[in-house]
């Protein structure tokens, strides 16, 4: 298991590069479904401004900056987790178990979002995404966690 301070920095990283990735697939994902690229991102904004945050199409400082930033917070939030907990299969030099981990992290945090988590703090983007175009912004979410792991490993 990683020292905490080294989670950090480690999270940090692999967090950032799920966060990335992620917005892209709900940029992308909510362009084709919605018609607009903040739609889903403005969405994360309802933890602040109610479910009407769902109903907003065009970028704002107020929602998508907002949401982005929530977002961003969330993915280096689960990165720290990811990499303090399975910093012993990580180890390795083998990819294999950095994307089982990263995938296993990733229906951990997709549990906690929509089993655990009251709705006012739930992700948001659930309510303008069908579940396919979830299941793609979460497995974005998982690449980014393996990638940043994967980096880190080979560095």
């Amino acid at each position: 298991m990683k020292a905490f301070p080294l989670a950090l920095r480690h999270g940090a990283l692999s967090g950032s590069l799920a966060s990335i990735l992620s917005a892209a697939a709900l940029a992308a994902c909510g362009k084709r479904e919605t018609g607009s690229m903040f739609a889903a991102v403005n969405a994360i904004s309802h933890w602040l401004w109610g479910d009407r945050a769902a109903l907003r199409d065009e970028p704002s400082f107020r929602h998508t900056a907002l949401g982005y930033a929530i977002h961003h917070a969330s993915g280096m939030f689960w990165g720290v987790l990811f990499e303090r907990y399975v910093s012993r299969i990580l180890d390795r030099k083998k990819v294999a178990p950095t994307l089982a981990a990263a995938a296993g992290a990733t229906a951990v945090a997709c549990f906690v979002d929509y089993q655990l988590t009251p709705h006012r703090l739930q992700p948001g983007y659930e309510m303008r995404l069908s579940r396919p175009a979830l299941l793609l912004v979460y497995g974005a979410f998982g690449a980014g966690l393996a990638a940043g792991a994967w980096w880190l490993r080979r560095r």
